[in-house]
């Protein structure tokens, strides 16, 4: 470390905290910067002087400083020394706001008025996840991408199409106005071109004034790489750790986006992280986390990182013995069990994760061209894929930010490139849609999806909103089934429930049947079935649980869904004694082409 050289009549700040911390007449800064050998804070308050206000060094390479006078609203940045180099210029890295990526720090105001927040956090068999993009979801400006403002007038719509979480894609600072946002480049500040610190609290007071919980991504695999202020922070690096204090050296440092992997063995670090995970839910009560590329963190270039696997630890661990009813959720892929294991067994302490065990088996089941090639051993197992014996430990979808780009379309241009629109993309579509509501696990969908949104993802070109009154019929069919998956009737509860049984697999008709349930009993039991071939049924002969009347919640070919559906005539029926599919009790259906069939007995 360089020999610091402030003069001892400097005192340090008297108040705990990191990056900005507010008091009655001024604010105080603290900074890790252990290789610098001064540290000064210029701002709107100081007239920019890189000498008006010196930090105090309080050891282990921490600096402070008390400003008199400093206030909400003032820009500024941290002044580095580091010997002879030219003085490095720095954002706070816990700034809550910057004027853009590449321009100064705001002293943040942190009081919102959360007045008449009652919101209570749905148990996680009961979500229904509404993957979105800040930028493009509601975008009807020519000068720049969507804002949280432009969101707000859209909740009403998604609380009337019921689901009653939405996932938004990371909103960290990070270069330039159009993102993805897996770029952070200044990982505790609101991206200002989305509408900042002010439009996240009203956004999510908005969000929970409909019932809707909000999940956000948070991205720790990696920082940057562009405008990123953190890389040599303090301006050391060596020919190993050529990004400084807060990554790794060379070899770890390495990701798909830059070496720019954060340094997860050190501990200055891992506060830093760690502290930005409670950040969100703290700040700005939000209700859930889904950590991105979490392989990226466990492991590096093939090679297990520990230190990555105790942090996702710690933090999990922190989460649940705080505010255990908000969820973490991995996004991994590898259909691994222990990110989902409590860490009381080794695991990483995950609620859920995404489920590559059940969106590529069923993707792939509905956008096959041939009828003939459709796998239906494999739609069963994705089915009954889940980690540790849980279902709500995945969540599954056929369409997310990653499914939907990256070279891949979404599900209905999948069915029939260029031909969107057609029956055959429609039917197949909602199809997988369908599986999605009454699958056992957390269900999501991407913005869109609802009205059959065919162009890919790009964070430049908004949602097309002039297909929901298109195909308006397709919207529909997604609000029944989501309400018939959160049981809004008191008549498919089981579809919240934990159970499944695949009774009936037809991989010649391409046919399959499965009966959900939770307890049990009239109103409890579901029976799914899905026809995944261009044939109808008069007269389906299946296994059922228990005797009786069924009728039908749902039959997916009806004409209210669209007009050239077939609205083939799917009956309620009688299930009486006769052992069929190892069940006690048969019955017949109507199954129309491409179709899904629904049904439970009244309570």
């Amino acid at each position: 470390m360089v020999t610091n050289l402030v003069p001892k009549t400097v005192l340090p700040s008297p108040y705990p905290g990191m990056g900005t911390i507010l008091f009655p007449d001024g604010v105080a800064f603290r900074v890790w910067a252990p290789f610098a050998s001064q540290v000064f804070v210029a701002g709107t308050f100081n007239q920019w002087s890189t000498t008006a206000h010196p930090f105090a060094y309080e050891g282990s390479g921490y600096w402070s400083i008390k400003v008199p006078g400093a206030k909400i609203g003032d820009e500024y940045q941290f002044v580095i020394c580091n010997g002879a180099q030219p003085l490095l210029w720095r954002k706070n890295p816990y700034a809550s706001e910057v004027v853009n990526s590449s321009g100064n720090a705001i002293i943040h105001d942190p009081n919102f008025d959360w007045a008449d927040d009652s919101f209570v956090m749905p148990a996680w068999n009961e979500f229904v996840i509404y993957e979105m993009h800040v930028g493009t979801f509601n975008d009807s400006s020519a000068s720049g991408p969507g804002t949280f403002d432009d969101i707000v007038p859209r909740l009403p719509y998604l609380a009337d199409l019921g689901i009653n979480a939405i996932e938004i894609m990371p909103v960290s600072e990070y270069a330039m106005n159009y993102s993805w946002g897996y770029n952070p480049a200044q990982p505790f500040a609101i991206e200002s071109a989305l509408g900042g610190p002010q439009g996240l609290y009203q956004f999510v007071k908005a969000a929970h004034a409909e019932g809707i919980a909000v999940i956000i991504d948070v991205v720790y695999n990696h920082f940057g790489p562009g405008d990123l202020d953190l890389w040599r922070f303090d301006g050391w690096s060596s020919e190993d750790h050529q990004g400084g204090i807060y990554f790794y050296d060379n070899a770890r440092a390495h990701t798909d986006w830059g070496d720019t992997r954060p340094d997860y063995g050190r501990p200055e670090v891992r506060q830093y992280i760690r502290d930005n995970a409670l950040f969100w839910l703290n700040k700005y009560r939000v209700d859930g986390l889904r950590f991105d590329s979490v392989i990226n963190v466990r492991s590096t270039n093939g090679r297990d990182l520990p230190d990555g696997w105790s942090l996702l630890q710690w933090i999990n661990d922190e989460i649940r013995a705080t505010q255990p009813w908000k969820i973490t959720v991995a996004e991994d892929l590898q259909n691994n069990e222990w990110l989902t294991k409590k860490t009381g067994a080794g695991g990483a302490g995950f609620g859920s994760q995404w489920d590559a065990g059940f969106v590529h088996p069923i993707r792939q089941a509905i956008i096959t061209l041939n009828d003939s090639d459709r796998n239906m051993l494999a739609v069963r197992d994705a089915l009954y894929h889940r980690y540790n014996g849980d279902a709500i430990q995945r969540v599954i979808y056929t369409e997310s930010h990653d499914e939907v780009a990256n070279g891949h379309e979404r599900v209905p241009e999948e069915i029939w490139r260029g031909n969107a629109g057609s029956w055959f993309s429609r039917k197949r579509s909602t199809l997988g849609a369908a599986l999605v509501f009454t699958s056992p696990g957390i269900p999501m969908i991407f913005q869109g999806q609802e009205f059959l949104e065919d162009k890919y993802f790009q964070d430049t070109v908004p949602l097309d909103w002039t297909k929901l009154k298109s195909y308006s019929g397709i919207h529909a069919l997604y609000r029944d089934l989501i309400r018939l998956r959160r049981n809004w009737f008191n008549q498919t509860r089981g579809l919240r429930g934990q159970y499944l049984n695949v009774h009936h697999v037809n991989n010649i008709d391409k046919v399959i049947a499965f009966h959900r349930w939770d307890m049990g009993g009239a109103g409890d039991d579901v029976i799914v079935v899905a026809n995944f071939a261009n044939r109808s049924y008069d007269s389906y002969a299946l296994g059922f649980p228990r005797e009786g009347v069924w009728r039908v919640r749902l039959n997916s070919d009806w004409q209210g869904y669209s007009a050239d559906y077939d609205n083939h005539f799917s009956y309620d029926t009688i299930a009486t004694s006769g052992v069929k599919d190892g069940m006690a009790f048969q019955a017949n259906v109507g199954l129309g082409r491409y179709s899904v069939v629904i049904l439970s007995q009244d309570n």
